[in-house]
């Protein structure tokens, strides 16, 4: 077994990470802290010695280990880098000040106040840059924690701990929310236990303990090192007691004087002026009247702010009435082939019951992102929408509703009546789903809305049946199925809940004051007749042994071959049963006997099936006991158990009980314990139907996304069973068959499991002169029954996407949007739904419903759990769009049916995860953020602190189209073509270049359902290309527009650019963000008035062909102005030149490095506030005294001119902390490079990483050993 050796500190951060990525692992090591590692290991902790002998040292090198094979250090090459350039982050930046700022607080370091201070502010740098790193992302790479997180959390662990006080925090909102998500990791738990914030930082001091576990040895408050007398440490010496004195003297002078500045601070009058408060969220509200329908004002000007209210009122309705969501909008006529193509979806039907989770906000923001995507490419685009009759669950809402209100039951009701008040259940209640659908901002064709119990789609399910059943697809049998006794109903595996059990466990079930005992096994005898001897079995449902009709052994199990032929004996009844020999039986399992009841188990079922047992039906549709002897004859299942375990034990053939670990159906609906019970039902043969579905995926025909389904897929539909469509219920499609009964006395009475005596008819009439002609009488000898059951909800959402088209009825929707494109989905109905619209589509009308399947990923909460009600993690997409207090959020936990202990723990983990409530984020930002997080394959951990970043995005676009628009002016008038005059400046090619290259991300990324690429595109192009820089380098050039002719040439150049981007960029949002990008394209002059479509859902998208301007040379052109520019603003904030601006020279390397910085010296001086840009080369004679400097890059060094502003000693101790640094990271490097093993196991991309960094390494340690020889000499 692997052994890590690690430091019994509770702080020792390269330990604890070693010991959180050994949490990962799939095999952890033992864990080890008392004593050192082996000789021939090197003697620093941590080390992991291995099973074999051999031995890895290094926090970073023992995590990699652990980490890789828990799959933590990323996927493919490119993650794995950024996972290493993390840790090294985090080694060589971060641990080194958080060091020397923490650990005088814990006592271990001697205080040096002013280093504290440097230390304090490098930190706030660092972590402010990982801040925004951290803006757009939940971790830092990929969509899933990893080693990069675990080294960096590691890192900043101890200045959370114990530095970063609440302000601090406050300014740091995403590291912050990183961080709390990171310790609250079950692994992190586990090492660390709960991490408390910092609340105010002062000296502290933490207990080593040796024997403890990490998070047990974190005890604050008391000695470092503990009483050194009691340990049998060696007596301090007088000199020590000296230093320790002074160390304590200074840190007491230290507190008075923070002390001393809080009282000043309570003490300032209270006419001082305060520091502005942060900004709430203001709600801004539309006023104008305007009736439904009716075209919002855009006259008005835009309100200061962004405001989700103001922007999503109005323009769902106008959109609606001017019939932009319908396929005929724009076209003479459907049946004309358009040459853009047809892009034909449905929706997956909701549950006429249901209301909105955030599953249904993520189908739908991806669904309607698709559909608007390619109705702006100019294809006829349907989306059409539905909803679900959704039998059990719509007929348990109004039994209840009838129950509470009226007192009566449907069966008082009687079937008419009672489907009348499900009708009227359904006309008052049932479009509450559309509503919130219409909320989100779907672009469905509602003049298309269909229901399952429409005329249409009833008639078209009833033709399905008939035809299935004429071919022989559906038949007649008598099987197990699932049995809810409580709605007297089968009922489907989707509805079967798989509760997992321990060990013994009282559960409580419908009809029963006590709670019923599952989770153990019973073991009794059955006596061999004709001997002494005894068979002893083992059940888990005693009281089915009353149904048994024989013992099972294995054929070639040793102990039971003298028992071939023999028989036992029911102990409550004369029944002799035979012992059978089936090769089912695991003859390792209790005794290698078992028990048969075939009529009650789907196992024994099989058995008795081979082996011509008898079925014997002990439960009547009620769960009441039928055909057993007295006293067990009428009494209810869960109380003959008790009966049944007594009397055995009175007989003396009870053997034993113990706990057993199982699984126990229960009915999702009811609640009830489901039963497998044998019933006449109407099933559909699926082994054929199921190899076409299959063939249709391996020959290419039909493609699944992400193909990782495919497996699944494959090994369901290779072992299909035959599928049960009985339901017996009233709300649902009536089964259209017939039982016969023939009045002559030549024809012998049929029974009900006989399907020969079924007949299936679209009406009566038609179903009798199908009898006659079958058993050759005339009609009127004829009797019919209608089965009273009605068909399982899935048959109807099986034919769902030709049904609702007319079929089979030769329409012109069907002949147009039949077969559809798409089907998007979640995974988890892939059988249910998925591959039964396959089969039944290709059975029924010869083809494919679709061609491609997406299938999304689960979402859950922040910290990757699942929704769960009793964990308060549950949200409602509209509480995200309007906002939600806590106090709201705890009184909907009211109305739910948790018990009174989980209200209490939900309430906890909404306190701890929304502590202020939701905060109002609005459909678009929630939009885009489910859109940034589908990654395909992967689960989704949704963060309501990201959407509301994207609401802030949103205010950032707000706030950009209108700065725009003034610069613009009123009488800007755009040109008709997009295309470029030539003229362009560098600026404008650069934000041209940056535009279409994310035109052509966009379109590559819907084209492969890639929304994280989609999203992270047009937020870059926005916040980081077109508002951090492009708006702030047209500054000067507009503003000097009326200096001369030429000034205003390029001005008005530059203003062409700048409405070609904004123009552009809503156009690529649109899909994702309808709400806002309409409201703001609303108020932008159009190319050509005369014929612009009126919005911009039937604009036309970007495509690449259209903006082709994509320049790689001058994307990094400026991506070195921009390294330069970063560098100067960074040297701006280390000497707080806040409002002053200082003249910059820039020294290059060559004369094109020269000529780069000459053509971008105006927007390098506004990007980075300078005085006076100037390019310089050859060395540091060129460059004015007293200079700041600092290292751009490889190829320039920026001084900026200080003289007079800055301490020139201050200057050079930064400097010489650089190069320290610096020879730190090459030494490092070396020895990393240097290993025997390096070439071998390293990736390739990472080693060409470490090359580059080495070169650049050495390059930048040249200059600052030249800078601080230079400041030396101004000294």
């Amino acid at each position: 077994m692997d052994v890590l050796y690690v430091s019994a500190h509770p702080d020792d951060f390269k330990s604890l990470l070693a010991l959180i990525a050994a949490q990962f692992s799939p095999s952890p090591p033992r864990v080890v802290t008392d004593t050192p590692p082996p000789s021939g290991v090197a003697r620093s902790r941590p080390a992991l010695v291995l099973g074999g002998g051999e031995a890895v040292w290094g926090a970073g090198a023992v995590g990699w280990y652990l980490a890789s094979r828990a799959g933590r250090v990323g996927s493919g090459h490119k993650q794995e880098g950024s996972v290493w350039q993390w840790i090294s982050f985090a080694q060589n930046e971060i641990t080194p000040v958080a060091c020397a700022l923490v650990l005088p607080l814990l006592g271990v370091k001697g205080v040096d106040k002013k280093l504290q201070e440097t230390s304090r502010a490098v930190l706030m740098k660092l972590l402010k840059a990982l801040d925004q790193s951290l803006e757009p992302r939940t971790y830092l790479v990929g969509e899933s924690l990893s080693l990069a997180d675990i080294a960096v959390a590691t890192a900043v662990l101890l200045p959370f701990k114990y530095a970063l006080e609440p302000a601090d925090r406050k300014s740091l909102v995403n590291v912050t929310r990183w961080f709390v998500t990171c310790v609250n990791q079950p692994q992190f738990l586990s090492v660390l236990g709960p991490v408390t914030l910092c609340e105010r930082c002062v000296s502290v001091s933490v207990t080593s303990n040796a024997n403890a576990t990490p998070s047990q040895a974190a005890t604050p408050n008391t000695p470092a090192t503990g009483d050194a007398t009691a340990a049998g440490a060696p007596v301090k010496t007088e000199a020590q007691l000296k230093k320790e004195a002074k160390k304590r003297e200074k840190m007491e002078k230290f507190q008075q004087k923070k002390d001393t500045e809080e009282k000043k601070k309570k003490l300032q009058p209270a006419t001082e002026k305060k520091k502005p408060e942060k900004k709430e969220l203001g709600v801004i509200t539309y006023n104008t009247q305007t009736p439904p329908g009716e075209k919002k004002d855009v006259v008005s000007p835009l309100p200061d702010s962004y405001s989700p209210q103001y922007v999503e009122a109005a323009w769902y309705t106008w959109w609606e009435k001017q019939g932009f969501f319908k396929p005929e909008y724009g076209r003479k006529s459907l049946s004309e082939p358009n040459p853009r193509g047809v892009f034909m979806m449905c929706i997956p039907p909701p549950n006429v019951t249901g209301s909105l989770h955030l599953g249904h906000a993520l189908t739908n923001a991806i669904q309607d992102s698709l559909t608007r995507w390619h109705r702006m490419r100019g294809e006829t685009a349907l989306w059409n929408p539905g909803c679900d009759h959704a039998g059990i669950a719509t007929q348990v809402v109004v039994e209840k509703k009838l129950m509470r209100e009226r007192g009566v039951s449907r069966h008082d009701l009687g079937r008419d009546a009672f489907i009348q008040e499900v009708w009227g259940w359904k006309n008052e209640k049932g479009d509450r789903i559309y509503h919130q659908l219409k909320k989100l901002g779907s672009s469905l064709d509602w003049d298309r809305a269909c229901f399952t119990m429409d005329p249409k789609l009833s008639y078209a399910v009833q033709e399905a049946f008939i035809r299935l059943h004429e071919d022989g697809v559906i038949y007649r049998s008598k099987r197990l199925v699932n049995w809810s006794c409580t709605l007297n109903s089968a009922i489907s595996d989707i509805e079967v809940d798989k509760k997992e059990l321990t060990g013994r466990t009282l559960l409580p079930v419908p009809g029963y004051k006590d709670k019923v005992e599952f989770g153990v096994l019973v073991s009794f005898s059955y006596k061999i007749q004709g001997s002494d001897e005894e068979v002893v079995v083992a059940t888990t449902r005693i009281e089915t042994m009353l149904g048994d009709s024989a013992v099972a052994v294995h054929p070639k199990d040793p102990r039971y071959q003298h028992l071939k032929g023999k028989q036992v004996l029911h102990p409550f009844s004369d029944r002799l049963m035979p012992i059978v020999f089936d090769e089912f039986v695991d003859m390792a399992f209790g005794t290698g006997a078992v028990k048969i009841t075939p009529a009650h188990d789907h196992n024994d079922y099989e058995v008795g099936v081979r082996h011509n047992l008898d079925f014997i039906n002990i439960l009547d549709e009620n769960g009441n006991l039928i055909n057993v002897p007295e006293p067990f004859l009428g009494m209810k299942r869960f109380e003959a158990r008790k009966a049944v375990l007594k009397a055995l034990k009175d007989r003396g053939q009870f053997k034993e009980i113990k706990d057993n670990p199982m699984v126990v159906p229960v009915c999702s609906r009811s609640k009830d314990i489901v039963e497998p019970l044998l019933k006449p039902q109407w099933y559909v043969a699926c082994a054929d139907m199921g190899k076409q579905a299959a063939d249709a995926v391996r020959e290419g025909r039909l493609k699944i996304i992400p193909d990782h389904h495919h497996k699944t897929w494959f090994n369901w539909l290779d072992n299909i069973r035959d599928w049960c469509i009985s339901r017996q219920l009233w709300w649902g499609h009536r089964i259209p068959a017939y039982f016969v009964t023939v009045a002559d006395p030549a024809v012998k009475p049929g029974e009900d499991m006989d399907g020969h005596y079924w007949v299936s008819g679209r009406t009566e009439e038609e179903a009798r002169e199908k009898a006659a002609k079958r058993f050759l009488v005339s009609t009127d000898k004829i009797s019919l029954r209608q089965d009273e059951d009605v068909l399982d909800t899935w048959f109807s959402s099986g034919i769902f996407p030709f049904s609702i088209f007319g079929w089979p009825n030769e329409t012109q929707d069907l002949s147009v949007f039949y077969p559809g494109t798409l089907l998007e989905t979640g995974h988890d109905i892939l059988f249910f739904w998925v591959a039964r619209m396959v089969m039944m589509g290709l059975k029924l009308t010869g083809q494919l419903p679709f061609k491609e399947v997406y299938l999304h990923a689960v979402v859950r909460d922040a910290h990757g759990r699942k929704m769960s009600k009793s964990l308060g993690n549950v949200i409602d997409p509209l509480d995200v769009i309007t906002g939600i207090s806590l106090e709201g959020l705890h009184a909907q936990l009211k109305d739910s049916n948790l018990d009174p202990v989980e209200v209490e723990k939900a309430k906890q983990g909404q306190k701890s995860d929304y502590p202020s409530g939701i905060p109002e984020c609005g459909t678009d930002a929630l939009r885009f953020a489910l859109c940034a997080y589908t990654s395909q394959g992967r689960d989704i951990n949704l963060d309501v602190n990201r959407i509301l970043g994207y609401r802030h995005f949103c205010n950032k676009l707000w706030n950009a189209v209108k700065f725009s628009m003034k610069t613009l002016g009123d009488t800007f008038t755009p040109s008709n073509t997009v295309q470029l005059c030539g003229e362009e400046s560098v600026c404008d090619r650069w934000i041209l270049s940056r535009l279409s290259e994310a035109v052509a991300l966009c379109g590559s990324g819907f084209q492969a359902y890639d929304f994280p690429g989609i999203t992270t595109a047009i937020y870059n192009f926005w916040l980081y290309e077109l508002c951090d820089v492009y708006l702030e380098c047209i500054k000067p050039v507009v503003s000097r527009a009326d200096a001369d002719a030429d000034a205003q040439r390029r001005a008005q150049v530059c203003r062409q650019t700048l409405y070609t981007c904004l123009e552009a960029g809503l156009r690529l949002l649109a899909p994702i963000m309808p709400f806002v990008t309409e409201e703001l394209y609303q108020r932008l002059p159009r190319r050509r008035p005369q014929d612009s479509p009126p919005s911009i859902t039937v604009m036309s998208y970007p495509e690449a062909s259209e903006f082709c301007w994509h320049s790689e040379k001058v994307d990094k052109e400026m991506e070195f102005v921009m390294s330069v520019v970063r560098t100067i603003r960074s040297l701006r904030a280390d000497y707080n030149l806040t409002k002053t601006c200082a003249d910059c020279y820039l020294q290059c390397i060559d004369g094109v490095s020269v000529s780069l910085v000459q053509s971008y010296s105006l927007q390098i001086q506004t990007l980075s506030y300078s005085q006076a840009v100037t390019a310089v080369t050859g060395g540091d004679a060129a460059i004015p005294e007293g200079c700041a400097v600092a290292i751009a890059s490889d190829r320039c060094t920026v001084h900026l001119m200080l003289k007079g502003l800055i301490d020139v000693e201050k200057e050079v101790c930064k400097l010489t902390v650089k190069r320290g640094d610096l020879e730190k990271q090459l030494v490092k490097l070396r020895e990393k490079m240097a290993k025997s093993d390096y070439r071998e196991k390293v990736p390739v991309k990472v080693q060409e990483a470490d090359a580059e960094k080495m070169r650049q390494s050495q390059t930048e340690l040249q200059k600052v050993t030249e800078a601080v020889e230079n400041f030396r000499r101004m000294m």
